[in-house]
């Protein structure tokens, strides 16, 4: 199965055409760029070094969420437009379920925290064992403080990613001697996990019904609630 993956959904950008499980090509920028101005050069770039054209792609792949509400809208809204042209099943990813996927060659827990601002994280733990991914809990935001209390449940070795977790680690190490942070390079999420994270839940499906999965409300609708003296 041929699968074109993209990741658009927090400041770094990626895509990754994916053949039977093996990378073929991939890009990825952290350069701060819009993703609006980078994803559809990058897509034509990662399909020309697989030497293959987006008819040839079997199914489309996306992280849907959690993460920056305009990054996750592009990316959704990308893979619609392909998937539909071309008459492609489409699957929407978990972001921090893809990023997990950095680590299967580790032996331990995963915390993938992608930053969401007011102190709070976008969160899920993973146990990464014999090359193979297993979800621990549900997608969700907490506060880093939380976040902490729940690892300290963990005696063994737990590895912090995510363009969140250099703050966790700063926030909480000290209380948890067992918690690493991540390199760089194995840091954020890529969209090669994307593409194993939707192949392993095998969720392809019409791409009509795929949807932005957000874990809270905008900013600017949160507020308004506030005003109103509404709960959010």
């Amino acid at each position: 199965m041929k699968i074109l993956a993209i990741d658009s959904s927090a400041k770094t950008a990626s895509v990754a055409v994916v053949d039977n499980g093996s990378l073929k090509s991939e890009c990825f920028v952290n350069a701060g760029l819009t993703h609006s101005r980078t994803l559809m050069p990058m897509i034509d770039n990662a399909l020309s070094q697989a030497d293959m054209k987006i008819n040839d792609i079997d199914a489309i792949c996306v992280n849907a969420g959690p993460g920056s509400f305009t990054g996750i809208r592009i990316g959704v809204a990308a893979v619609k437009g392909l998937a539909m042209c071309e008459n492609k099943p489409s699957a929407g990813v978990s972001t921090l379920e893809s990023a997990a996927y950095n680590f299967t060659d580790e032996s331990c827990v995963i915390c993938i925290s992608m930053d969401a601002r007011c102190n709070q994280v976008y969160t899920a733990l993973f146990r990464a064992e014999n090359g193979e991914i297993k979800r621990l809990c549900d997608d969700k935001a907490v506060s880093i403080d939380c976040l902490c209390d729940e690892l300290s449940s963990f005696d063994e070795k737990i590895i912090l990613a995510g363009d969140g977790a250099e703050i966790c680690f700063k926030a909480f190490a000290h209380r948890l001697p067992n918690a690493v942070l991540a390199g760089e390079n194995r840091r954020y999420q890529r969209a090669y996990g994307t593409a194993l994270a939707a192949i392993n839940n095998n969720e392809f499906k019409d791409s009509a019904l795929l949807a932005p999965v957000y874990l809270r409300l905008p900013q600017a609708e949160r507020e308004l609630k506030l005003k109103k003296g509404e709960n959010i």
